[in-house]
């Protein structure tokens, strides 16, 4: 608290009060008697000398939330974002569709979307992506809104990206961040870790930007560098480049090193003639609900994009059998990085090694044509354009009956199921079973029962067409391929006389 009177009248009375050798003591005191003639005057409270010293707390300040669920939700706070499009081809339709989607992602990576707004261009500005007018506009809604972050509905290039930053002042990121970001919370399995923290660094390699001019490329000293040029040669964002560069290299390996486990798994599958059904189809399609409702596999299932990425193989059996395996593949996107198409290339030779195709798509979308063509493109990426294709028209039940029959008659071998509910299940079933290839050569053998095993390989790599135990061992009718009937050739009865 402040003195109405200052230091030096307060020393003068004190040394009118108090005799000569007392005056120290008195000055040392903390608490002196209140006097007052000294006193009186004084405004408010005083503190003695351990109070003025002392941290005071100012009541009214802090912000903490004492509810818990407050608390909470503070800690959960969702990030606030505004999405831009440009739109360069197609209808108006189309571009709403694309920023609806973009929405979705945005909601997936766990952001809140607050508004989204789309410019007509011929071509994306090369400076700001939208122009340094619309640029401004977008400000002015991003102050409005209250907004941290701008999603951009494509890939931006470096300087885009900062260019952008500058005009609007908050976080800008595009299209293929959005879905590493993704990919980065979903990825559960080594591999699949390992494959997006390749892709994410493929992004931020060109993108690596430095605070201020202390980490600026800056040229290395020499004969011909000139004058004021001979600087400390490598500077931290070239290091940082070299970084990644090696954590990179170091990535491909691992990512090889598993493949190879792959590979293994899967050259084992063709030496046993299991045929392999993949099934692929846009994100959030009901691929892993059809494994599960085919295979009973416990996949996750959530109604999210890219809810699993890692793939999943299960053994399953048609109706007449035959056993094969089922393979959950990556979901595929619109504009797919294609930086996770090189990480995650891996993992799409399961579809191009399959012997069959099940191409799911969502008959609730409103534009289901849109999502066949683009898986189409990626399958055409990985080359599996040669393995034949069944399209499934998944949420039948949800689906619009017009959407339905359009896509049933453009798509030659298609069938309407519904993973929730069973529907058509039985049906694409039979057409699996239909559809993967059959053994090339028939034979009719009576196997001894002392070799049982080549009983139990056809019935595992061979479809048996009839089977009958008799007093000699088991005679077999049945489909397989070229190695097997070379081994059941010796048991083949002798033709009747």
């Amino acid at each position: 608290m402040t003195s109405s009177s200052s230091p030096s009248q307060d020393t003068r009375r004190l040394a009118q009060d108090y005799p000569e050798g007392l005056r120290a003591d008195a000055l040392m005191e903390e608490d002196v008697a209140w006097s007052h003639e000294i006193d009186g005057e004084r405004d408010g409270d005083q503190f003695d000398r351990s109070e003025r010293a002392a941290l005071r707390r100012v009541a009214g300040l802090s912000t903490e939330l004492e509810d818990v669920t407050e608390v909470e939700y503070r800690q959960l706070r969702l990030e606030r974002v505004v999405l831009v499009g440009v739109w360069t081809t197609g209808t108006v339709q189309d571009a709403d569709n694309s920023l609806a989607e973009l929405a979705a992602l945005a909601e997936t990576a766990g952001a809140l979307v607050l508004d989204g707004v789309i410019q007509r261009r011929d071509k994306p500005d090369a400076a700001t992506y939208i122009g340094s007018g619309k640029a401004l506009e977008l400000r002015d809604i991003v102050v409005e809104s209250g907004a941290d972050t701008v999603i951009c509905d494509g890939e931006l290039s470096p300087g885009q990206l900062i260019q952008l930053e500058d005009v609007v002042k908050v976080k800008v990121i595009d299209r293929t961040a959005l879905i590493l970001d993704i990919f980065a919370q979903h990825a559960k399995s080594r591999e699949g870790k390992a494959q997006v923290a390749l892709a994410q660094m493929q992004y931020m390699l060109p993108r690596l930007r430095g605070w201020g001019q202390s980490l600026s490329r800056q040229m290395g000293g020499g004969s011909g560098g000139g004058l004021a040029t001979r600087g400390p040669g490598e500077t931290k964002i070239e290091t940082d480049r070299r970084r990644i560069r090696e954590k990179m290299a170091k990535m491909r390996r691992e990512i090889a090193e598993m493949k190879t486990g792959r590979d293994i798994k899967r050259q084992e599958r063709k030496r046993h003639k299991v045929p392999s059904v993949a099934i692929a189809g846009y994100t959030n399609a009901g691929k892993s609900s059809l494994l599960n409702r085919l295979t009973g596999a416990g996949v996750l299932v959530e109604n999210a994009l890219f809810a699993t990425l890692d793939p999943t193989v299960r053994r399953a059996e048609t109706p007449s059998g035959r056993l094969y395996t089922l393979a959950d593949t990556v979901g595929f996107v619109r504009h797919l990085p294609h930086h996770l198409v090189e990480a995650f290339r891996s993992t799409m030779e399961e579809v191009g090694d399959a012997d069959l195709i099940l191409h799911v798509v969502d008959g609730s979308h409103p534009v289901p044509e849109e999502q066949l063509a683009a898986v189409r493109e990626v399958i055409r990426d990985v080359g599996a354009t040669d393995v034949p294709e069944v399209v499934v028209i998944n949420k039948a039940d949800a689906a619009d009956p017009v959407v339905l029959q359009r896509l049933l008659r453009n798509e030659k071998r298609s069938i309407a199921v519904s993973a929730r509910t069973g529907q058509g299940i039985e049906g694409l079933l039979a057409l699996i079973d239909d559809e993967l290839p059959r053994p090339s050569v028939e034979i009719e053998a009576l196997v001894p029962y002392t070799h049982g095993k080549l009983v139990a390989r056809a019935h595992n790599e061979g479809e048996v067409l009839s089977e009958e135990h008799t007093a000699e061992g088991t005679l077999l009718k049945v489909r397989v391929h070229e190695e097997l009937a070379a081994e059941l050739t010796p048991y083949v009865p002798a033709p009747a006389a």
